[in-house]
């Protein structure tokens, strides 16, 4: 065991210890024993290397830098500070050059080949067999076969891609910190709700703000504090002013990304160049279930001609309301209008009204209910570790061990829900462990985490979440459960470690569930009361579900459009005004507003802030949810509960990572390919 902690490799992780003067030592150790274990395999005799030195001894080189870096930049996702950041980026282009120059080293790819060859390795089966297919696919992909000079210049792009995509997450996380409006008239307030109310008033507070007898409110761009303003306050000029400030994070000095992008579409067509593709698109698509841009973008432009007239119809709908209720002509909305007005639209044609359902929905027992769940369809038990018996980087973040029916630790994970400002936005599930089959015949645990920014509690009650956030909730558990559910031996081939557009199945599918009346009543009981949720508001619940579905499909094939388009013809967007560019693109799936809106380039960080990550992969959001809705449809028929159907997800998919191809994982539990028409009727867009 290691004295640096990010070289620790226990499962109980001292995070206490993990301090920002600890990171240089450990990842130059790390990187140092690293490479040497590549270049031990590298410079093997080829008539004495077999499989296992060197395809398993690879896999094993690099698990400790794995561990090690991991923590860091986990600990920079949600405990951001001066220090953690200026260690984090002063390794980052050392640790990402080691890792693009793996595949780029010609004698470690000689002696793979060689060995791919040898007839024991062509004996290979199963999960082994699928391993070397994936390692030789994975060297080809990263540019193995090309001459020295390529080589070179593709290590250094790799590098520089990793520090422009870490400046652009970082200036969208500074810019939505740097905002803040507050009110100090309560006037200007009508219409938020109370718990809005009392958060922006703690909010203020919490940062010396107004006192007991002159309260001020302070509202920030975090989700919790901005949808509430836009889609409840009355104050058009509340509503404007927060449009403003959101839509130009990443938009302006001293945090505009504009010349980041324009940098890393270049190095990414470079890239794609390089290893011989047309466009970055079809470089990362070529083993993802797509194939291609072209198939991907084609896919995204029938969801739209599928949802166009709706789309249509839905638009001049909410002008005409909202002209019927001011008695004005009508005219296309402001951009700060929409949310609210929409909201004003559903709540006369369902009587139905989001917040009515938040007393329902308390945190403690939508996790509850959750555990519950998994409990019946996947034999899971899940249990809080006691505060004190573990540590974690927040006071917030709770501690679950997970086994299964028969007893085994399957893994544990750490939950840490709720805003902070050295936490970035949204919500995501990583790993910290791999754990799995070992060689002596066992289990070990995996270790992951799921984070959010989902509502605090406020004023000694407990948090009160949106259906909305619980969805997220069970959207970020499903991935986890891809995770710790994992029987792969072959550790990078475990859990989420899958085709791109796969990824998302476990955790959309287990969104569903939150819209069962049965499962609902597992969790969604009145904080004070415990009352389920009345019979009335559910029916107006699902009844509402579908309200503006034609907008959030052309919203996704927005978002998938503008980051194919963008990766597929680089040249168009490099030059002039790239805002008006992009939105040029996809203007004909924006909800047409006056003045026009805003699209989400500058902070997109799905696309932007990672070398990699959704770049050419936003569709895979939607592709998965035909796979989601596809499945769950055996769910509905065979019992939403049913432990028989819920073994056979874990059995064909949550267990099996990248073991096989997924579409042979998906027809083992389908018995067949995916039918889109599941997702068209669960939309309304079908019947």
């Amino acid at each position: 065991m290691s004295t640096n902690p990010f070289l620790d490799s226990s499962f109980q992780i001292r995070w206490s210890l993990l301090t920002p003067d600890l990171i240089a030592p450990a990842i130059d150790a790390a990187l140092e024993r690293a490479q040497a274990a590549i270049d031990a395999i590298a410079s093997r005799d080829g008539a004495t290397l077999d499989y296992e030195g060197a395809f398993l001894a690879l896999e094993r080189a690099t698990e400790e830098l794995n561990l090690a870096w991991g923590k860091v930049t986990h600990l920079q996702s949600v405990a951001d500070s001066p220090a953690l950041r200026e260690a984090h980026n002063a390794l980052l282009p050392r640790v990402s050059s080691f890792y693009a120059k793996i595949p780029l080293n010609a004698e470690l790819w000689r002696r793979l080949k060689s060995v791919a060859e040898q007839p024991g390795a062509r004996a290979l089966a199963g999960i082994h067999r699928r391993f070397l297919d994936e390692t030789v696919a994975d060297f080809r992909q990263a540019g193995a076969d090309l001459p020295p000079d390529r080589r070179a210049r593709l290590e250094v792009l790799q590098s520089e891609l990793a520090q422009l995509t870490q400046k652009y997450s970082e200036n969208v996380l500074d810019a939505t910190n740097a905002w803040q409006l507050v009110i100090d008239d309560e006037s200007r307030l009508a219409g938020l709700p109370a718990h809005a109310k009392a958060a922006a008033r703690r909010n203020a507070e919490g940062k010396g703000l107004g006192s007991p007898d002159r309260p001020a409110w302070r509202f920030t761009l975090h989700q919790p504090s901005q949808e509430p303003v836009m889609i409840y306050a009355e104050d058009e000029g509340l509503r404007r002013e927060m449009w403003t400030a959101a839509t130009a994070v990443g938009a302006q000095p001293p945090h505009d990304n504009t010349e980041l992008i324009r940098r890393i579409l270049t190095l990414r067509a470079e890239k794609a160049a390089l290893l011989g593709r047309p466009h970055f698109a079809d470089l990362v698509l070529q083993r993802r279930m797509a194939k291609s841009g072209e198939r991907a973008l084609g896919f995204m432009e029938d969801m739209k001609r599928r949802a166009q007239a709706a789309f249509a119809n839905e638009c001049r709908e909410l002008e005409a309301f909202k002209a019927r209720r001011l008695g004005q002509p009508a005219t296309a909305l402001k951009a700060w209008e929409v949310g609210f007005w929409a909201e004003k639209l559903r709540q006369e044609r369902y009587a139905f009204d989001d917040e009515a359902l938040r007393p329902y929905l308390p945190m403690d027992r939508v996790i509850a209910g959750l555990f519950d769940l998994a409990g019946r369809v996947f034999g899971l038990r899940i249990v809080e570790r006691p505060a004190g018996s573990f540590e974690a980087w927040h006071p917030e973040v709770k501690f679950y061990d997970m086994h299964d029916a028969r007893g085994r630790h399957l893994g544990s994970f750490y939950a840490d829900w709720h805003p902070r400002e050295s936490k970035r936005g949204g919500a995501w599930m990583g790993y910290l462990i791999t754990g799995g089959p070992t060689a002596a015949g066992g289990r070990a645990p995996h270790l992951g985490y799921i984070c959010g920014n989902m509502t605090p509690p406020a004023d000694g009650r407990p948090a009160l979440l949106t259906h909305r956030e619980v969805e997220t909730i069970f959207h970020e558990f499903g991935h986890l459960l891809h995770h710790l559910l994992g029987e792969v031996e072959i550790k990078s081939l475990n859990g989420v470690n899958v085709a791109w557009d796969f990824v998302e199945l476990p955790s959309q599918m287990m969104e569903n569930w939150t819209w069962e009346r049965e499962s609902l009543d597992l969790f969604a009981r009145h904080h004070e009361t415990g009352a389920p949720i009345p019979e009335e508001i559910f029916q107006k619940m699902t009844a509402a579900r579908n309200f503006r579905s034609a907008c959030a499909v052309m919203r996704q094939v927005q978002f998938a459009r503008m980051d194919l388009l963008m990766h597929m013809r680089t040249a168009e967007f490099i030059e002039g005004d790239i805002e008006a560019k992009v939105r040029a693109t996809v203007a004909d799936c924006m909800i047409p507003t006056e003045p026009p809106g805003r699209t989400i380039v500058k902070r997109f960080n799905h696309i932007f802030s990672d070398p990699v990550g959704y770049a050419a992969g936003y569709y895979s959001y939607k592709w998965a949810e035909v796979l989601d809705a596809d499945a769950f449809s055996r769910f509905k028929r065979e019992g939403i509960f049913n432990a028989r159907t819920g073994a056979e997800f874990v059995a064909h998919i949550l267990s099996k990572g990248n073991s096989a191809d997924p579409m042979e994982l998906y027809r083992g539990f389908m018995g067949r390919e995916p039918d889109p028409k599941a997702l068209l009727v669960r939309s309304g867009l079908a019947a």
